[in-house]
């Protein structure tokens, strides 16, 4: 879809730039990383009958980015910021089914509704380190191990009054329409989600919900793990891929994440 079109090339460009390190270094060393029920299953279940959040001033994109998940907080990962140019890439999408928008801007870390501040980085897991004494082989595996890393785009979006809450909501009330699909697009890019799933529940925040997404872009078939968590007017969305093999649901990132927002 063109939303994801846009955001897993930023996210190959990432987890190769923080895979290049350890390929050269490596490479040094061999000479000489269902259908969706409407509401959130298991113990998102019971976080869906919080309460909205009261009444509050929403935060600035300054105000928010002390709060994003740094390097210090996760230090079996690699994070990297995201580019204004980057940024911009899923903010003119559009969808087939428009109730399906607010998917498609969560996994491209563009603003969903009206944010009165938002903050975005880019977080890939570090591959297996080989033992000191492998072999030229073994070295070459691990560097290669390491470009099959999953990488997870984090993003921090706050809100006037209850504007959190209702963002969530359309994200939450997405599961059953979209659960059988639907296309988008993005500057001329178009591409096609084929399925979308209740993934492991996720607990933390005042409600929660995780889906698992299905689909190709540009013939290129992709599973996302999506995880979205509001604490109070603050939403924070989780988008994961792996460039090789099955992502697996961030849930050290979103930990981390969650930790950080207090």
């Amino acid at each position: 879809m063109g939303g994801t079109v846009v955001r897993n090339a930023l996210l190959r460009r990432t987890v190769l730039s923080a895979s290049a390190a350890s390929l050269v270094l490596l490479a040094t060393a061999c000479g000489g990383s269902g259908k969706a029920d409407a509401k959130p299953s298991g113990p998102a279940s019971s976080s869906a009958s919080a309460p909205a959040a009261p009444a509050a001033k929403g935060k600035t994109d300054a105000e928010l980015t002390p709060l994003l998940v740094a390097q210090a907080d996760l230090t079996d990962h690699v994070l990297e910021p995201v580019s204004a140019e980057d940024a911009k890439g899923g903010e003119d999408s559009t969808s087939d089914k428009p109730e399906c928008l607010p998917l498609v801007k969560a996994q491209s870390t563009a603003a969903i509704g009206t944010a009165s501040g938002i903050a975005r980085v880019i977080v890939v897991a570090k591959g297996k380190e080989p033992a000191a004494n492998a072999s030229p082989e073994e070295k070459v595996k691990a560097a290669m191990d390491a470009l099959k890393a999953t990488a997870t785009s984090v993003t921090l979006q706050s809100y006037e009054g209850k504007g959190a809450a209702e963002a969530f909501g359309q994200l939450k009330s997405a599961a059953v329409p979209c659960a059988g699909g639907y296309t988008a697009d993005q500057g001329g890019e178009s591409g096609k989600v084929t399925k979308v799933t209740q993934a492991a529940p996720v607990t933390g925040g005042d409600e929660a919900l995780a889906y698992t997404v299905v689909g190709d872009a540009d013939g290129e078939p992709f599973t996302t793990q999506l995880v979205v968590v509001r604490k109070g007017n603050t939403l924070a969305t989780f988008s994961a891929i792996s460039l090789g093999g099955t992502a697996e649901q961030p849930t050290a990132v979103v930990a981390a994440q969650l930790k950080k927002l207090g």
